[in-house]
């Protein structure tokens, strides 16, 4: 669940003093670790985004929010609390801080005779460097397939392995979400592990409660972070995923996989 916020009051995250305390230098875009008050965050500034092909510039950071807001309409807290403010570099993305379980992984590359025989899913195998039989795996857990099902409906085109953070209490965050939303598919993920199985009670569930919520208060607050054709296009991939009622396959002529895969 999300990381405590410390002492800080609501209104202080969005308007205390954000001082950074380290840049976080595996990230593509420039991403810092910063703290408000006690609470641990991660900030990342729109002037630090750099330029994509296919995504509008200076975007990034809004559609990261907009993904926090689907996450909490779904109501499985997929996505840590996330908000715009301004910082040190100019407005941007704050995001809670998660602290991970060190022994846990929820997303595995594995030597292919060491595939565990239960709870969990294969994606796809292939070599390593040394040209030895490797396997990408992932827990066949709820979260994660809440996770997966998530993506499908933001159009997430870049759920990485290392984009899946495993909490120590066993819940399942994700983070990294600014290429989300695009009106065209997208969908690159390391979560393909129940392709074409039936969507759960739980699951159809929370579709629904994401397009209620697209008729109303989501629908008007996602409009602040992405463009009207694109929550368009949210409610279409919500309402045929609730049609198809199963997870749904790789299409299109990119690749089904980000990479790197972590």
């Amino acid at each position: 669940m999300p990381a405590a916020e410390g002492d800080v009051a609501a209104d202080d995250l969005l308007d205390g003093e954000l001082v950074l305390e380290g840049r976080i230098a595996v990230a593509s875009n420039d991403t810092f670790l910063g703290r408000i008050g006690t609470t641990v965050v991660v900030y990342k500034p729109v002037a630090g985004e750099a330029p994509l092909w296919d995504f509008p510039d200076g975007t990034l950071a809004g559609r990261e929010v907009a993904a926090h807001l689907v996450s909490e309409s779904f109501g499985w807290s997929v996505v840590p609390r996330t908000w715009l403010r301004d910082g040190p570099l100019g407005p941007g993305m704050v995001q809670l801080w998660q602290d991970v379980d060190p022994d846990a992984d929820a997303v595995d590359l594995v030597s292919s005779d060491e595939v565990p025989e239960e709870g969990w899913c294969t994606v796809l195998d292939g070599t390593d460097e040394r040209d030895l039989p490797v396997t990408l795996i992932h827990e066949d857990s709820t979260a994660l397939r809440r996770m997966a099902v998530f993506d499908v409906v933001v159009n997430n085109a870049d759920r990485k392995g290392g984009h899946v953070l495993a909490l120590p209490n066993g819940h399942r965050h994700g983070v990294d979400h600014g290429l989300t939303f695009h009106v065209e598919h997208k969908l690159r993920t390391v979560l393909w592990g129940w392709l074409g199985e039936p969507l759960r009670d739980d699951e159809l569930e929370g579709l629904d409660r994401v397009a209620a919520d697209l008729a109303g208060d989501l629908g008007e607050a996602l409009l602040a972070h992405v463009s009207p054709l694109e929550v368009s296009a949210l409610a279409a991939r919500c309402d045929q995923l609730r049609s198809a009622a199963r997870f749904p396959a790789p299409r299109g002529h990119m690749p089904a996989v980000p990479w790197p895969l972590f």
